[in-house]
This record gives C-alpha cells, sequence and structure tokens, in this order.
C-alpha cells in the first residue's frame, strides 16, 4: 500500500523556514494532502538541495539567517526555470510581494496562514502549471504544423521517415529513455535533438556527448565529475556534463563505444538518478533524460562481451531506427532543396535547382554515407557549379563512384553475398592494419568491430600481420 501512494503523489515540495516547528508543521499537513515534502532550514540549504534534486513547488520564508528567501530567489535563477515558488513571510508588505515576485516567485502568503490558504496557494498554483503545460503541447503541435515535411531539423517524406518522425513526436512528451539506432550520417543526433526541443525539456539543457571521442581515461571524469584532488591535475571540482544537463537531456552518442567499467555507473545513474563524481563520497541525484545512439550492433557486441545486457535493456525502453537514404531515395529530391536552400544562404549563391540528369545520377548512388554525404556532395557541387542550375558534371565524385562500382561487380565469381562478404572483409581488414602499421586496437576501431571479432576474422581468413 505505501508503494502505491508514493507513485500518485501530487508533486513534490521543498520547505524553506528557520523555524523547526513551521517546518514540521508544514511538512505533516502537505504529506497528508499528498505531497512528497522535504525541508531546508535556510536558503543555503535550499540551494544546496536544488542543484542535486528538482521540486515542483518550494515554500520559502523571507526572514532567516545565513541566507534569507530573497537572496535565495536571486542566487538560485534558472535552476527555478520548472519550479514554482510561493514565498512566506510574517512582515509582509505589497512592496516586499512584488518584489518577490519579479525575482521569479508565483505568490506570496503574509503570516500566520490558516492550513487552508497554503492548500488553495498550491492547487492555484497546480492549476496555472496544467494550463501552461497544454499551451505548450498546442504550440508544439502547432509548429508541427506549419513546419511541413520533417521533425525538427530533419525532412523527409517517405513512408519510412514519416513512420520515425510519428514515434519520435508521441516520445517526445515523456522522459522515457530512446535508443536511436542507425547507420553513420542518417541524422541520428538531430532526431535526439528534436524529441529534445518537443517535449517537456526544450528550456533545459542539451548536452550532447560523443562517447567514443574522448579518451577512456577522462570519460568517467567528464560524465560524472570529480572532486578536487581525485587525481593529479584535479585541482578544484569538476560537476559533470550528467550534473550540466540537470533539467534537460543529454545525448550520448555511439554508446557503444563505452568501456564497460563506465557501463556499470551509466546503469545506475537510470536506475537511480544518482552519480558519484571521481574521487567522491555522495552521490547525488540528478533530473536528466538520457537518449543514446550507436551505429553499432548492440546485440553482437553482448554476445561478443563487450556490452551490458542488463545496460542494453535499460537503454532500449523506446528504440528508434534511422533507415539509410538508399532505402529511401524518394526523399532524395526533398533534401537536395532544403540543402541548397541552406547553402544558398551560407555560400551567398543563387542555385535554382537540380537538372534531370544530376537528379538520375544521385538516385542511383548507394550513399554509403547517408544524408551527411548527400548534403557534403550539395555543398561540393554548389562550390564547383558555374550554372544557375546543378548539373551531373559538378557531381564528379559520385560519377567516379560509380564507375568504381562497377569495377568491384567484376572482383566476384557467382552470386554469393556470403563469399563477397568474406573477399571484401579480408580486403578491409588488411588495408587497415597495413594503415596502423599492424596495431589491431587502432585497425578494429577504424574497422567499427571489437578488438575480440578482428582477432576471430584475421584467424579466419588466415591473414599474416
Amino acid at each position: 500500500m505505501g508503494d502505491t501512494k508514493a507513485v500518485e503523489t501530487n508533486g513534490s515540495i521543498l520547505i524553506v523556514d528557520d523555524e523547526k516547528n513551521m517546518r514540521h508543521m508544514l511538512a505533516v499537513m502537505l504529506s497528508k494532502a499528498g505531497y512528497d515534502t522535504d525541508t531546508a532550514c535556510d536558503g543555503n540549504d535550499a540551494l544546496q538541495k536544488i542543484t542535486t534534486q528538482s521540486y515542483d513547488y518550494i515554500l520559502c520564508d523571507i526572514k532567516m539567517p545565513v541566507m534569507d528567501g530573497m537572496t535565495f530567489l536571486k542566487k538560485a535563477g534558472n535552476l527555478l526555470a520548472d519550479t514554482t515558488v510561493i514565498m512566506m513571510s510574517a512582515y509582509g508588505t505589497i512592496d516586499l510581494a512584488v518584489e518577490a515576485m519579479k525575482l521569479g516567485a508565483y505568490d506570496f502568503i503574509s503570516k500566520p496562514f490558516k492550513p487552508d490558504e497554503v492548500r488553495l496557494t498550491i492547487k492555484k498554483a497546480e492549476e496555472r502549471e496544467r494550463l501552461k503545460r497544454e499551451n505548450l503541447k498546442l504550440k508544439h503541435r502547432i509548429k508541427i504544423m506549419e513546419a511541413g515535411p520533417g521533425f525538427g531539423n530533419l525532412v523527409a517524406k517517405s513512408p519510412a521517415m514519416r513512420s520515425v518522425f510519428k514515434l519520435a513526436q508521441k516520445v517526445a512528451s515523456y522522459n522515457t529513455t530512446v535508443l536511436i539506432t542507425g547507420e553513420s550520417g542518417t541524422g541520428k543526433e538531430l532526431i535526439a535533438r528534436a524529441i529534445h526541443s518537443a517535449g517537456p525539456r526544450a528550456s533545459g539543457p542539451w548536452v550532447p556527448v560523443n562517447c567514443g571521442g574522448i579518451p577512456d581515461n577522462l570519460l568517467e571524469s567528464e560524465l560524472f565529475g570529480h572532486v578536487k584532488g581525485a587525481f593529479t591535475g584535479a585541482e578544484r571540482d569538476h560537476p559533470g556534463l550528467f550534473t550540466e544537463a540537470h533539467g534537460g537531456t543529454i545525448f550520448l552518442d555511439e554508446i557503444g563505444e563505452l568501456p564497460i567499467s563506465l557501463q556499470v555507473k551509466l546503469l545506475r545513474v537510470l536506475q537511480e538518478s544518482e552519480i558519484r563524481p571521481v574521487g567522491g563520497q555522495k552521490t547525488g541525484k540528478v533530473d536528466v533524460r538520457v537518449i543514446a545512439a550507436t551505429s553499432r550492433d548492440l546485440e553482437q557486441a553482448i554476445e561478443e562481451g563487450n556490452f551490458r545486457q542488463d545496460l542494453f535493456y535499460r537503454l532500449n525502453v523506446m528504440p528508434i531506427h534511422m533507415p539509410a537514404l538508399r532505402q529511401r531515395p524518394e526523399d532524395i529530391p526533398l533534401l537536395c532543396k532544403h540543402f541548397i536552400d541552406k547553402f544558398n544562404i551560407s555560400l551567398d549563391r543563387n542555385i535554382k535547382g537540380i537538372t534531370p540528369s544530376a537528379m538520375k545520377l544521385l538516385l542511383k548512388h548507394h550513399w554509403p554515407g547517408n544524408v551527411r554525404e548527400l548534403e557534403n556532395a550539395i555543398e561540393r557541387a554548389m562550390v564547383l557549379s558555374d550554372t544557375s542550375s546543378l548539373e551531373a558534371e559538378a557531381f564528379s565524385e559520385i560519377i567516379n563512384g560509380l564507375s568504381t562500382s562497377r569495377k568491384v561487380e567484376a572482383m566476384f565469381d557467382g552470386f554469393s553475398i556470403k563469399n563477397a562478404q568474406r573477399i571484401v572483409e579480408k580486403a578491409l581488414i588488411e588495408k587497415a592494419l597495413k594503415t596502423t602499421a599492424g596495431n589491431r586496437t587502432h585497425a578494429a576501431k577504424l574497422l567499427e568491430i571489437s578488438h575480440p571479432s578482428l582477432l576471430s576474422k584475421i584467424k579466419a581468413y588466415g591473414i599474416d600481420l
């Protein structure tokens, strides 16, 4: 029974008052009314609490030692962006109430007050918040209707991408963890940012992190922070990216590159909403939505022992797969127009469009680099073109690529995909080992496979090092 009541809470309230009896009375009364209550003895204590935990409401006295209520409002600033603050004082004047509201307070109650007065003020605040949420949802719907064939900064009209947009729009309204999969260049970060921007956390921080772009020995500190003296060079406390994202969204790109040791800590964040900085003794609460993305096959990584199965299930609550561009060629003309409009501004050009022969060429291309490759091809063509429309000759890289693909066909006998895959894999592994002077760890990263998988293939293909 106790668990059910905890779930069906009316919201969380922080009571800030230097009088112990007042804190106790308000906590008991509001707990009975169905709220989760917490207390602080002064503004400084309250300030420390809101840096690690978010509250729906704050009841704050004005006259307090150490740090008074008005100073607390000034110092808290944006930390109270999603919190309704109600000030209390036995020395209330209209001027004081006006000043408090200028600093972000919602209402002002004069002491002494009746219990019903407090409950009524909070109920009014609840109604205001409900109307604000409904207003935001309406604005988002209008924005989507006006945006045309797209979602956020993505444009598409193919059934596959329209399904992605529809799912992303539904997911945006909730704090559900999202795992975005797809090949490199398909727009995984763009859809993640669009989900953040279309949801209730849009006004909060957006913190993107490339898990494969930060050295392993620095990644833990970057994500979870560190305390002064935790290691050589840690001259002061560092809050970390999860703390920076408090109240917003953290985007963990290339999550498949996260070391096993950090996967355990990330699992704790997802389960408990708690982080512990490097060298720290205490954990702190964080209110962060996690969106992760990967171009790797995580289920294969689990089989190879490079990714925790329990973390995969925690991340894969709401999976979204970004289809490759070759699987949705009907989007190519629309994307071309979008990029031409974009680069006409940044390059100060006046390109009208693409000739039919050039479009035929683009539609034939395999697009291994997906939308990112198309964007680069359009930019390069617009720089090189001397005409008002982009002609086939402006896409020399793609023409060369098509001629190369015809040469590739001659490499294989018969129609066996498995045999062709073996030939290509062996050639790429030999090329990667040659490029890295035989360094198998670096070669595995270039090939975007795990080190154990590379060793297994070297043995299977009989590659001499």
